[in-house]
């Protein structure tokens, strides 16, 4: 079984050279690879987890290079469980992608590089979730880095490219960071092996210890998107195509929240700054939720609530109790989910209405009732209406909370009842706006194509009748085409062309997560006892070790 442990992040990579070798000739098969590639991940990823589960952490060394010399890669309960869940989400979207590719009718050559460039992120991805050294980690991390910014610019429209650089830049030094953190760590314990890090850690100064600490703490922060350091997320998702906002903004985000996981409770067991990692969750969530309170996008009011409930999981962190961590990794898993669908119902909106601006949204509950439920579900999971698998993960953090009883915990009990009322708001207005009130008149009818203006900064931007004034939507104009006619494809970046009837693959790749969110509801047993064998694990430390090292 321990030979599996690899595949996660071997195939993805072998099947990228076979679509770059092949897809730009032979687009059916570049899908085919994709497709059952992402399948068998899936597959794999769900095999290790059971098999952790039962038999204890898996362990492979590549090339049979003991520690600290060799690459190890370890499956866990823990990793187990997030290549499963991301896995099954990354398939989701690959197939919602198809589905938009093929309603644009895109043939261009940036569509042609979107999968190798996606399975290069399942494969940094799996990396990341495997990695048992903090090398390992970063190489999983960069892996990532590349891949999002070709998906992030994909067409190489001006919002494109600038939110892109946006992104690189942060997440460039972010990495600068890393590396120096890695080297502080190496150069005063003579090894970057998870498992020989977690005895040698301790016997260092408790000055080294805590900078070491609080670097590695900031360099995740900053790819979970954690207050301060999120700044940079509300300007950087929401001009991907609908796919990539919906990966990146479901999963990425919760790679940084793993590895704090997993190194909070391997390395700097005894939650030295848990008080500081309370404070920044309580100022995640209030300050991520008011700013989606003031959104009237949604593309830009999601990734404020991501903000917001990326704080409920550091809170798990902070408490650094089992009953915290199993609330903590269900609402991971949880709301990688559901942050996922809610995009990629952002990106059917758009496709329906012709914008994400929720000022000239309205009545689709009536005009496509099946995207109305597709909405609402998740909507209402994420904003913990019971019994959904958002109540679930935020009843064990809160309950984690009172048990704690010290002040911050009691404080970040209040603050998480707060922000989820806020969310309930959040999602009430969303509903009100797009879904219950009556179209306004300046909604864009069914075949309206929205062509932005990017490419010509210099163009004259026409101010006839179909200019709506005052709509925020100043570098757009709209041309009125037969309704399913594609001009320019939403992936390649030049345009949004409205219709009546979804593409049918963009329905079911939604649905289907929306079922995987309602069954974490089904299976909450199952899934919470799954969870608290994880925690209890990641506490223990030892059978990580064990399994590691041999002894």
């Amino acid at each position: 079984m321990n030979a599996l442990v690899p595949l996660p992040v071997l195939l993805p990579l072998c099947a990228t050279g076979l679509s770059l070798a092949f897809g730009t000739r032979l687009k059916q098969f570049q899908r085919f690879i994709s497709v059952a590639v992402l399948t068998a991940v899936l597959g794999l990823s769900a095999t290790l987890m059971v098999a952790a589960d039962v038999d204890g952490p898996l362990t492979v060394h590549l090339g049979d290079f003991a520690p600290p010399l060799g690459i190890t890669l370890v499956a866990d309960r823990l990793s187990g469980l997030m290549l499963t869940v991301s896995s099954a989400v990354t398939l989701c979207v690959l197939v919602y992608s198809l589905g938009q590719g093929m309603a644009d009718r895109d043939e261009e050559t940036p569509v042609a590089v979107f999968h190798p460039a996606y399975l290069i992120l399942v494969a940094g991805v799996s990396c990341t979730f495997l990695a048992g050294d903090l090398v390992n980690l970063y190489v999983g991390f960069e892996i990532m880095l590349v891949a999002s910014f070709v998906l992030l610019t994909l067409g190489g429209t001006g919002p494109r490219v600038r939110a892109g650089s946006t992104y690189v830049i942060i997440s460039l030094f972010s990495s600068m960071l890393f590396l120096t953190a890695i080297a502080m760590t190496y150069a005063a314990t003579g090894t970057a092996n998870f498992a020989q890090l977690a005895g040698r850690l301790a016997e260092l100064p408790l000055g080294v210890q805590t900078l070491i600490q609080a670097m590695l703490l900031t360099v995740f922060a900053v790819k979970a998107a954690v207050f301060p350091l999120a700044a940079w997320l509300p300007d950087s998702y929401p001009t991907a195509p609908a796919p990539v906002t919906a990966v990146f903004a479901g999963l990425l985000t919760k790679v940084g929240v793993y590895c704090m996981l997993r190194t909070e409770t391997l390395l700097f067991p005894g939650n030295r700054l848990g008080d500081l990692l309370m404070a920044a969750a309580l100022a995640s969530m209030i300050v991520g939720i008011l700013g989606a309170v003031a959104q009237t996008d949604l593309k830009r009011l999601l990734s404020f609530t991501l903000i917001s409930h990326i704080g409920y999981m550091v809170f798990g962190i902070g408490l650094a109790t089992q009953e915290a961590y199993g609330g903590a990794i269900v609402y991971v898993v949880h709301h990688i989910t559901v942050q996922t669908t809610l995009f990629l119902v952002a990106g059917l909106i758009e496709r329906r209405g012709g914008t994400t601006e929720l000022t000239r949204l309205g009545g689709i509950a009536k005009a496509a009732p099946l995207l109305a439920v597709l909405f609402f579900v998740p909507a209402m999971n994420l904003a913990g209406i019971p019994p959904l698998s958002g109540f679930i993960g935020k009843l064990g953090l809160m309950r984690a909370g009172v048990a704690d009883g010290g002040v911050w915990a009691w404080i970040l009990v209040i603050g998480s009842t707060a922000t989820s009322l806020l969310t309930l708001y959040v999602m009430a207005k969303v509903w009100n706006l797009a879904f219950w009130r009556a179209a306004p008149p300046g909604q864009a009818l069914d075949g309206t194509v929205l062509e932005s203006d990017d490419e010509d900064d210099d163009a004259d931007v026409d101010e006839g009748p179909d200019r709506m004034p005052g709509t925020g939507d100043e570098g757009v104009r709209l041309r009125h085409q037969p309704a399913g006619r594609a001009v320019a494809a939403t992936l390649h970046g030049h345009a949004v062309t409205t219709t009546t009837r979804l593409p049918r693959l963009m329905t079911w790749a939604t649905a289907a997560t929306v079922a995987l969110g309602l069954a974490y509801t089904v299976f909450a047993g199952p899934l919470t006892s799954y969870t608290d064998r994880a925690a209890a694990e990641l506490i223990a430390r030892t059978p990580y070790v064990e399994a590691v090292l041999g002894r």
